[in-house]
């Protein structure tokens, strides 16, 4: 298997934070997504972000950006079928997805998936406190069975990932997981420096 693609998932409404993007909101010298770029980049062999909206607000990253392909923002999966969808094109097997807001994920993330996703480098993440779905490691021969479900109404990652045999890489430490939801997340997030 070659080195997976990376995805950062920013898809989403922020609608706990008052709207907009969350991963940009500052977090000591820099910014919450860069905390998660920092982290993933050395992990993976390039790296993606799904956001939808104007692309231009984020062209300063330098960055592909890569809107949900399904409409009326589905969630995570629709993120993950674009990412699915942007790493096929390029010829590789698989991705890697982080949620945007988590600033402190595992420096292992790549590597315990791996290790979790077996023959076919399918897993998610999961810490004591239970699943991380939007962390997983995600092979691209599945972007079209994701494609008919998004269509038939599935939302939930873990319906998904269970019904076609993911694996789960288990992290010891539910701090790497702590995602910025709220304006007091932030404030916890930033004492955790």
């Amino acid at each position: 298997m070659m080195q997976p693609f990376g995805l950062i998932l920013m898809g989403g409404q922020a609608t706990r934070m008052g709207g907009g993007d969350k991963g940009l909101l500052p977090l000591g010298d820099s910014t919450i997504l860069s905390h998660v770029l920092d982290r993933l980049t050395p992990q993976v062999d390039r790296t993606a972000l799904n956001a939808n909206g104007d692309p231009a607000r984020l062209q300063h990253l330098n960055l592909p950006i890569l809107p949900d392909s399904i409409p009326d923002h589905p969630g995570p999966l629709a993120g993950t079928l674009a990412g699915l969808d942007w790493a096929a094109a390029l010829g590789a097997t698989h991705i890697v997805t982080a949620a945007a807001d988590t600033p402190f994920l595992p420096c292992d993330l790549v590597p315990q998936l791996l290790l979790a996703g077996g023959d076919a480098g399918f897993a998610l993440a999961a810490s004591p406190s239970g699943r991380q779905p939007t962390f997983g490691l995600w092979p691209v021969i599945l972007r079209d069975p994701l494609r008919q479900a998004l269509y038939d109404g599935l939302r939930k990652i873990v319906q998904f990932t269970r019904a076609h045999g993911a694996g789960t890489a288990e992290f010891p430490d539910d701090t790497a997981f702590f995602n910025v939801n709220t304006p007091e997340d932030l404030l916890t997030a930033k004492a955790m420096l």
